[in-house]
Formats: C-alpha cells, structure tokens, sequence
C-alpha cells in the first residue's frame, strides 16, 4: 500500500466516524424564546392570559393560547383575524386555531412568525355556547 491510499484510507475512515447533527430549521427573527403578549377580557368576561408564537420554519408558527378564568370544560372557538386592534378586526378569520379548552389553545399555523406579529393580525377567543357570537378575549399581535 503507498504512502498515498494510506492517507486516502485514513480520510475515508475519519469521514465515516463524524457524526452529522441536524437542526430543524426555525424562523431567523425568532430567538426560540417565543414572542409572547397579552390577551385582553372583552365584553366584561373576566378571560386574560397570553398568546405565545414560536417560528418553527419558514413558513409555520407555533400558536399557544392561555386563557385564566375560562369556564372549566368549555370549548371557545379561536380565531386568528386581520386587523390592527381589537375594535378593528375584520370579521372574516384569516386562520383558525385549536378552540380553547380548559383556557389552552395550541395550533400550528401555515403563516410565518413575521407575519403574523406584523401589527395586521388579532387574535380573539369568542364565547362558545351562546347563539350570538360575541369575543370574550383578544389580543393584537405585533413585535
């Protein structure tokens, strides 16, 4: 054997041995902290807590939801809407999320973390069994 298949060999050898670890790859503008805000009561229900998004690609957010004071063992509907506050959201969801059961919502949502905390989105939480829907939380999303 040369000096030189030796060399070639020990490469091949060292090269087998590494180990490659890969990294799911996550928003840029997202730390892995999570960006996370406050939801405010509407129509006097009582029901605060924070909304935390987490970029887990390009393309997807991790939307987490809690609520304090939600009635034990209810479902709520909530909802992702364009618009830049509470009082000026459009009525048509831009994205559904998981309702809200016992105050936890979680939901992966196919739109970017940047997106979403653009300042053009609210989330709101509605009340669950009643015939006229009406927001018992809500919270703007911005950065």
């Amino acid at each position: 054997m040369t000096f030189r298949s030796l060399v070639l060999a020990a490469a091949g050898a060292a090269t087998l041995g590494s180990v490659t670890v890969a990294r799911a790859q996550i928003d840029p503008d997202d730390t892995g902290l999570g960006t996370k805000l406050g939801m405010q009561q509407m129509n006097n229900s009582g029901e605060v807590g924070t909304v935390t998004l987490y970029g887990r690609s390009r393309q997807t957010t991790l939307v987490l939801l809690r609520l304090d004071s939600e009635p034990p063992d209810r479902q709520q509907p909530a909802l992702i809407h364009r618009g830049q506050s509470c009082a000026t959201l459009d009525p048509k969801p831009a994205y559904q999320l998981a309702p809200a059961i016992n105050g936890l919502s979680r939901t992966l949502v196919q739109a970017p973390e940047g997106k979403l905390l653009s300042g053009n989105y609210v989330v709101a939480v509605r009340a669950a069994s009643e015939r006229a829907a009406r927001d018992v939380s809500c919270g703007e999303l911005y950065r």
